[in-house]
């Protein structure tokens, strides 16, 4: 009998001896009653007894290197039916047992998901932001597709000379628009291209080519920065709605007249107009307003009690102007809430009447020549003075020794007095 015929027959030891001691056992019991008697039938059980044996023991020999060949053997057919996307036969139900942050999906066998391409070529949309898109600084010359997750798109210094119709309608969420620094025209802007977007909080046009005001504007509005363009007025519906304005930015334009176009924006906390071509101020004030920057005009006149309609504010600039004792009422400034009035190089004569909280006070270059104490206080004794920190006079046409007696006593808090 050869070796490959043997192995053929040979069968797991464990099964082998369970068989064999089933057969034995079965033997000797069938056995015990006829001893004393010769039985051919005895012989022939126990030959295939023996042989049975024999074929065990090679069984046994050829697995006793491994007496755990089953677990090899479902080894073995597993590997057969590999899926590399399967997961890992070790790995829990719970993928992060350990509560450890979630990686990449290429660490677990799996390839990476495949990057959003809705990302215009020219931009960059950087995945720990996804929802800004920066187009800045890339001489571009037309706006790009804005995909529909964008909040915050910046696009600014660039050489953009339209905003086309239409091109924000696939990205209604957007809440800030960069668009400063480019060549804007206001013919090439679409009529509508603004009002869809309701949640639109800020807008820059700044430093463009404008020569009009654009509109409609979405009410949602926060912030509009107009500056340095070629707008010359700003009509009275030019703004309408836009109840949720906070700050205005028109300085370094051509405006000549703004009319009553600022009524209606009830939240406006700064309004900049500097740097224009206004002869007067705005008609009205809103409520709200803390900050008025009016400076580098040619406002000549200034009507009585005209801040009185903004009972919050407190900054004033009105320097570089044209404003005469002449075209100013005599409480025009007596303003309990500003704490600072800037009415430098204009051309005043006399101080003008100003409120006994205000803090800074600025008034060099004019041609003032004499200092009245009544312009600070109308009544000076220990406890009538006034708050004033910061005084300037210098460059005017009064002199230190001009200073009356009391003036000390009513300027007590002065820390700095230039004359």
């Amino acid at each position: 009998m050869d070796d490959s015929y043997v192995k053929s027959l040979s069968i797991p030891g464990d099964i082998c001896m369970l068989y064999l001691a089933s057969h034995v056992e079965g033997g000797q019991t069938e056995g015990r009653g006829h001893s004393e008697r010769f039985n051919p039938r005895d012989n022939m059980q126990w030959a295939s007894i023996l042989l049975l044996a024999g074929l065990c023991s090679l069984s046994q020999g050829q697995y006793e290197e491994d007496s755990h060949w089953w677990l090899q053997y479902l080894r073995n057919q597993q590997s057969t039916y590999y899926d590399p996307y399967d997961t890992y036969p070790y790995e829990t139900s719970d993928p992060y047992p350990y509560e450890v942050e979630e990686g990449p999906a290429y660490a677990y066998g799996a390839p990476p998901p495949p990057e959003p391409r809705d990302c215009p070529q020219e931009c960059d949309c950087p995945p720990n932001f996804p929802t800004a898109m920066y187009c800045d600084n890339r001489n571009l010359k037309y706006l790009p597709f804005v995909p529909s997750r964008m909040k915050y798109v910046y696009f600014q210094n660039n050489q953009i000379a339209a905003i086309q119709e239409g091109v924000f309608d696939n990205a209604t969420g957007l809440l800030w628009i960069a668009l400063h620094g480019n060549q804007i025209t206001s013919d090439k802007i679409g009529r509508k291209v603004f009002s869809k977007l309701r949640h639109l909080e800020r807008l820059y046009l700044d430093h463009n080519n404008l020569t009009r005001m654009p509109g409609p504007l979405p009410r949602s509005l926060r912030e509009l920065h107009l500056d340095h363009n070629q707008i010359s007025r700003v009509p009275n519906n030019a703004l309408e709605g836009l109840e949720n304005l906070t700050a205005l930015y028109l300085h370094h334009n051509e405006i000549q007249e703004v009319g009553s176009s600022m009524r209606g924006l009830r939240s406006l906390i700064l309004l900049d107009l500097s740097y224009n071509h206004l002869r007067r101020v705005p008609d009205g004030l809103p409520s709200a307003l803390e900050q008025l920057y009016l400076e580098h005009n040619n406002v000549y006149t200034v009507p009585d009690s005209y801040f009185r309609g903004s009972p919050k504010l407190l900054y004033v600039r009105l320097s570089h102007n044209s404003l005469t004792n002449n075209g100013l009422a005599t409480n025009t400034f007596n303003s309990s809430s500003l704490l600072e009035l800037d009415l430098s190089y204009n051309q005043l004569q006399k101080i003008p009447p100003v409120n006994t909280n205000l803090e800074n006070l600025y008034l060099q270059g004019n041609r003032i020549n004499e200092f009245s104490i009544s312009s600070f206080c109308t009544v000076v004794d220990v406890m009538n003075f006034s708050k004033l920190q910061v005084l300037r006079l210098d460059g005017n046409e009064i002199k230190r020794s001009a200073m009356p007696v009391d003036a000390p006593l009513c300027l007590r808090l002065a820390s700095l007095i230039e004359i």
